[in-house]
């Protein structure tokens, strides 16, 4: 299925996640390398909207916003997250010239109109178990909007239609339909409520391979999702492409490929899938060839 979003990322937990996509001037999460790698390209960037306030999601600000705060540049943060704040006096203070950048919390639900035809929402997930009233984990959706004529005005002559503009205004004949060619899970458990069943793309975290790895119990640790359980979730949705990106480094690169080709199998998966290996930046991920990838050789760790 082909894409018209030019995706570019990197993603291993622990370490770093961050992904541009182009047509959009945005970059989700922006962990440590994100402008190492993208360079001169960090400069198309207008908006950066950051999931949570884990290290490996947000180190790379300081250096991203030195090198390209402007007048312009929009940093989004889940509204109770003090790390944002604090960085941002640290950045005005130490690099005066990032003066222009704003820092703007987002509570859940909110949007950003990022462009005239183009919104991001807002969506609290469960990554961060926080009291009711506070928001310390978002993930974000792109939705592309239109306006369309309502049905009771379809088939009327153009004339006709212009007149009616004329007299009741454009709202009054027509109404908003809205796709989301693109939806961010950052870093969160699997969610069984439908909210990415109509994303064209799905960028969803893998953290652990296999559901049984996962400590659900474990205080010291926030939650994430294995990639059976993703896979099951997204088995009856009609995303068109899944990108799978917050593999552990414990697991090697072959022990990823084969995991992921027994869950399609089983899943029945028929879409494309993505993958962000551990120590990967993957250029144009939604059109590249992984057939014309060489292999590489990888180093088992610990997580």
């Amino acid at each position: 299925m082909a894409n018209n979003l030019t995706i570019t990322g990197y993603s291993t937990a622990l370490f770093s996640t961050w992904y541009f996509v182009r047509e959009y001037g945005t970059l989700f999460d922006c962990g440590d390398g994100a402008t190492t790698a993208l360079m001169q390209k960090a400069r198309r960037i207008k908006h950066v909207f950051v999931s949570h306030a884990d290290r490996d999601h947000l180190a790379g600000l300081l250096q991203f916003n030195q090198l390209n705060g402007r007048d312009g540049l929009t940093i989004y943060y889940p509204k109770n997250c003090g790390s944002f704040p604090a960085l941002g006096e640290f950045s005005a203070r130490f690099d005066p010239q990032t003066s222009g950048t704003r820092w703007v919390p987002l509570d859940r639900g909110e949007e950003v109109r990022i462009r005239q035809d183009v919104v991001v929402r807002a969506i609290e997930n469960s990554h961060v178990q926080t009291a009711d009233d506070q928001v310390k984990s978002l993930s974000y959706f792109v939705d592309s909007v239109a306006r369309k004529l309502k049905p009771e005005f379809a088939g009327l002559p153009g004339s006709d239609i212009a007149a009616l503009r004329k007299e009741r205004g454009n709202d009054a004949i027509t109404h908003e339909v809205r796709t989301t060619p693109l939806a961010f899970s950052a870093d969160t458990p699997i969610e069984l409520d439908g909210r990415y069943n109509n994303a064209q793309t799905l960028i969803h975290e893998a953290t652990f391979l296999t559901e049984a790895e996962i400590e659900p119990n474990n205080p010291r640790r926030n939650k994430h999702s294995s990639l059976d359980q993703v896979m099951r979730m997204v088995a009856g949705s009609n995303i068109q492409h899944l990108v799978l990106g917050h593999f552990s480094s414990r697991y090697s690169r072959e022990e990823i490929d084969e995991a992921v080709a027994r869950e399609i199998e089983r899943n029945r998966i028929t879409v494309p899938v993505h993958l962000i290996r551990p120590g990967d930046t993957v250029w144009d991920i939604l059109n590249r060839d992984e057939s014309d990838e060489p292999p590489k050789k990888q180093e088992r760790d610990e997580r």
